[in-house]
């Protein structure tokens, strides 16, 4: 069982990932922006982090980086999950530092796959 860390501004799809992730055995905590994520990263040191793109003011690219560029987070894997489908958003989102990138919505079968993918299980 690990801990995941959902960021997203998005209370609906905040619910949604929640009840998936919880759904394959894992714990739950979250953020509602980049700015938060990047704290509860730094803070709870979760074991994985699913990241929405689009947010106000730190977008997910941004926390991606800077997660993926802290020695104290860079551990950490991080899924993009979001809506922007474009191949250069993929491209740009795994020079970030992202492990994987999802376009919503997302099954559960294919984020269980991802997630154990990404986690080396």
């Amino acid at each position: 069982m690990a801990t995941v860390l959902i960021v997203d501004d998005s209370p609906t799809q905040l619910h949604t990932l929640k009840t998936m992730v919880e759904g394959i055995g894992h714990d739950v905590i979250t953020a509602e922006n980049g700015a938060e994520g990047v704290e509860r990263a730094k803070s709870d040191q979760p074991d994985l982090i699913l990241m929405d793109v689009v947010m106000p003011d730190l977008n997910g690219f941004q926390a991606t980086r800077s997660i993926s560029r802290d020695s104290e987070t860079s551990h950490i894997p991080v899924i993009l999950v979001t809506t922007k489908d474009q191949e250069t958003d993929r491209v740009w989102g795994m020079r970030q530092g992202a492990k994987a990138y999802l376009t919503k919505p997302v099954n559960a079968k294919e984020l269980q796959s991802v997630m154990s993918e990404v986690m080396g299980g």
